[in-house]
């Protein structure tokens, strides 16, 4: 491949050398470099790709593209400056993979909730309407057959337009894409067209170093996506959902409960049999149907109405669309983990305050005997957070068990301590088991007839953070092993 080419959409200042060149590979990291590789200088949180130009060039980079200005470039290379390496990376790799994104349909959701839940389901529908579909999110990546654990819930540029490429060539026509704000800020998806963009809720996270500098900030991200799309679908009962539409140009459709939304649900009513736990409710607005949902209360609701309009944007029937939407399963979102015990247990990736109140708030509206609570909070995070998410359990459980998450650096029991300040505003009854397999072992131990016991926190992970290594710890095997034993 010519470097040229890869250049054809890009501002950039040739500095040295010549453009009309033989490459091989397109790398951003110094460590895969080859012979006739180019090598793109990103500057991150913990590590400026500028300060391995050195070893880029000893390992054979013929070409690097850097935002800085060099005093003393390597000689015999040729050397591209560009305003934003990320944004050229982005660029560059839609380019050397052949523009893949091009030729597929994605539809991209983001939010601060309800984004892996609304990919799956989308990828339900999408498949029962017969379009081979590619799914990219937190959990995993999904290529036809194939299935890799996700790093992040958006990858880097360059790897994903390799998944793109890889989508192509097994036969996908659409990719269900979930969009971090912390791709959009880091030009991940920059010159990806997106046939639909899905918005489905914004609250505050994910404010902190290495992530956002403040609400603001991470608002104005989400907003990218918007004016990448042909068509939005917005939560029209969100506060922010004026703002998140706001100078953008693509085509809106509305969801949501109000009068005022294009889809809107009503009548909702509970499901809670053996092994299943989920909601029928009526579907009005531009659309008039009953549909049963495999996920509980108003937030599985609300996530169902976003992909029902997104669905029906793309002309698929509402027959379709219930036979999708009745089956679909998430791991670790809502999972029930089946038993002959005569209780319930849940599995759920609710791991901050408002995730964990939306959970347990769906779930009183089922009636169990009893609500059983068990989580933890991460380590190196704000006291906040542990606070908050100790004072809703308080509140909207029956019992509480607190124990370990990703402590990472600090000990794992002066995060209980602070999750128990927040539990002491209420009357909330718990107990402490640092131990998080103990924690889950004394949860089954107790359970009584008709309770509903939730564990959560982990939901899709199979680690624990602890003083910087990644145990294997899977709660979904740790539950199946322990009701084995029983």
């Amino acid at each position: 491949m010519i470097f040229e080419y890869l250049l054809e959409h890009i501002e950039y200042v040739l500095k040295q050398g010549k453009t009309d060149i033989q490459i091989t590979t397109l790398e951003k990291d110094s460590r895969k470099v080859q012979n006739g590789s180019v090598y793109v200088c990103i500057v991150g949180i913990n590590a400026d790709g500028h300060d391995y130009i050195k070893e880029a060039v000893e390992k054979g980079a013929s070409v690097i593209v850097t935002e800085r200005n060099l005093e003393n470039p390597p000689e015999d290379i040729t050397w591209v400056q560009v305003e934003d390496t990320r944004y050229a990376l982005a660029l560059m790799a839609a380019a050397y993979f052949g523009y893949p994104a091009d030729k597929l349909k994605i539809i991209g959701i983001t939010g601060t909730k309800g984004k892996t839940t609304c990919a799956y389901m989308m990828k339900s529908i999408l498949e029962s309407a017969g379009y081979k579909t590619g799914l990219i999110g937190t959990i995993e990546i999904i290529i036809g057959e194939e299935k890799v654990p996700s790093l992040n819930t958006t990858p880097e540029s360059l790897e994903l337009h390799r998944y793109f490429a890889k989508m192509l060539e097994e036969g996908c026509e659409y990719v269900v894409m979930e969009v971090s704000s912390q791709a959009l800020m880091l030009k991940r998806t920059a010159g990806v067209s997106f046939e639909v963009a899905v918005f489905t809720n914004l609250s505050s996270d994910h404010i902190g170093p290495g992530e956002h500098e403040s609400f603001e900030q991470y608002k104005e991200c989400k907003k990218i996506l918007f004016t990448q799309c042909k068509c939005g679908i917005g939560n029209i009962d969100d506060p922010y959902f004026e703002d998140m539409f706001s100078n953008t140009r693509c085509h809106l459709i509305t969801y949501g409960f109000s009068e005022y939304a294009d889809f809107r649900a009503n009548d909702m009513k509970p499901v809670f049999e053996k092994g299943r736990i989920g909601t029928i409710c009526n579907v009005t607005g531009n659309l008039e149907m009953q549909v049963e949902l495999s996920v509980p209360g108003i937030f599985g609701v609300c996530n169902a109405l976003a992909v029902i309009t997104s669905a029906r944007y793309l002309l698929i029937s509402k027959e379709i669309i219930k036979k999708a939407l009745k089956n679909v399963k998430v791991k670790g979102r809502t999972e029930i983990i089946e038993n002959t015990k005569g209780y319930t247990v849940l599995l759920d990736y609710a791991h901050n305050p408002v995730s964990l109140s939306n959970l347990l708030t769906s779930l009183r509206l089922y009636r169990p005997q009893r609500i059983v609570s068990l989580f933890g909070c991460g380590g190196n995070r704000s006291k906040i957070r542990r606070y908050q998410m100790g004072e809703i359990s308080g509140k909207l459980a029956d019992f509480t068990i607190i124990t370990s998450d990703n402590p990472r650096f600090e000990n794992p029991q002066n995060i209980i301590q602070d999750i128990c300040i927040g539990m002491a505003k209420t009357n909330g009854k718990y107990v402490t088991i640092e131990d998080r397999k103990e924690a889950i072992r004394y949860a089954l131990a107790h359970a009584r007839e008709g309770d509903l016991i939730v564990i959560a926190g982990k939901g899709h992970e199979d680690y624990q953070e602890i003083q910087g290594r990644k145990i294997y710890m899977d709660d979904r095997n740790t539950i199946e092993s322990i009701l084995k034993e029983e």
